[in-house]
């Protein structure tokens, strides 16, 4: 068999490092992502970018924080390099508060972060509102730099992108062998997943400097995720909604509940408001399937619907998605193999 071709559909967190694992494991495949949009305008650039898990009800806890692991292990270690400016990767500090005392006072992930504890009285006075809560140091990814700097590693492997809209997997067979599908919400209409809906988020990008810790409200909807530059304020879960226009009245709810949480920010310059559509399923879909039409078949790999979790398991899962991968070349060289004999 010749050189494997692999073409990866989405140019997200998740197609991005998909792609970048597929070389690392696959080294003898060719690669190209296949995407419509590339960043500044992916619906990862949106994303807030932190490394707190999202539970997804569908998936075994263990496999989430495997996934968990592997991303927060990765990004630390590019945190402790010299790339880490450039790949916009940062710890930061700060505090998960509640109104009410959860009844999981130790989340799966509390052994991935670091130094995690509940909160001392001293630290909740600065919370009235809350009586409970948990500190921890984590990572942030800021995006662009993340997304670009992932290009930028693509392409000294050799991988090939290209703008391009693909309407069916099917219309790649004649060109790949493998196809990966990591076209997050674009998948509801690539491979028709009923399963998937898109979740609207909008968040103010604002500058403020003097913010150094995160704060973010138990039930997850209201956060403070300072960045290199600009500080995230979030948010909204809005199941089922469509619209990617920001709506001025969401925006100073936003700000109000954030400045609720910490006054300083009522001093905040320059809000920026941006809407994303996170790809929501009960479990993230990662599978192998092979596609049957006429008698040729075509190998794909499924990477998509992490909805607002992507960030934190980007990394475990696209090690993953590499290894199907894998088999898929095992396969079709098998089946070339048989065609000789």
């Amino acid at each position: 068999m010749a050189v494997p071709k692999v073409a990866v559909v989405g140019a997200g967190v998740i197609g991005l490092s998909t792609a970048l694992c597929i070389t690392e494991t696959c080294p003898s495949c060719s690669v190209t992502v296949l995407s419509d949009q590339f960043s500044p305008n992916t619906t990862s650039d949106v994303a807030a970018g932190m490394l707190i898990p999202h539970t997804y009800p569908g998936t075994p806890i263990h496999m989430q924080k495997q996934w968990f692991k592997e991303t927060f292990t990765y990004l630390f270690a590019i945190s402790n390099s010299a790339e880490a400016s450039e790949a916009g990767i940062h710890l930061v500090s700060g505090w998960q508060v509640f109104k009410n005392t959860p009844k999981e006072e130790l989340p799966f992930w509390s052994d991935v972060v670091l130094g995690f504890r509940p909160m001392s009285e001293a630290e909740l006075q600065k919370f009235p509102q809350h009586r409970f809560g948990q500190a921890f140091t984590t990572l942030k990814c800021d995006c662009p730099p993340y997304l670009l700097w992932l290009e930028k590693r693509l392409k000294a492997a050799g991988v090939r992108m290209y703008t391009r809209k693909v309407a069916d997997l099917w219309e790649l067979h004649s060109e790949y062998n493998i196809v990966v599908n990591c076209a997050g919400f674009g998948a509801h209409q690539l491979v028709g997943d009923e399963k998937l809906f898109p979740i609207r988020g909008q968040v103010l990008k604002v500058h403020a400097p003097w913010v150094k810790n995160f704060i973010r409200d138990g039930d997850g909807l209201t956060y403070v995720y300072p960045g290199i530059h600009r500080v995230t304020l979030g948010g909204t879960r809005e199941k089922e909604s469509w619209s990617l226009s920001p709506e001025p009245g969401t925006t100073k709810d936003i700000f109000d509940r954030c400045c609720s949480l910490e006054p300083s920010l009522w001093r905040a310059q320059d809000i920026k408001v941006k809407v994303g559509l996170r790809p929501s399923r009960e479990s993230v879909r990662l599978q192998r399937e092979v596609l049957s039409q006429g008698g040729v078949k075509l190998q794909v790999v499924h990477n998509y619907g992490h909805g607002a979790g992507g960030f934190s398991v980007h990394r475990g899962t696209a090690k993953e998605a590499a290894q199907l991968v894998g088999e898929c070349i095992a396969a079709l060289r098998g089946s070339s193999s048989r065609a000789k004999l």
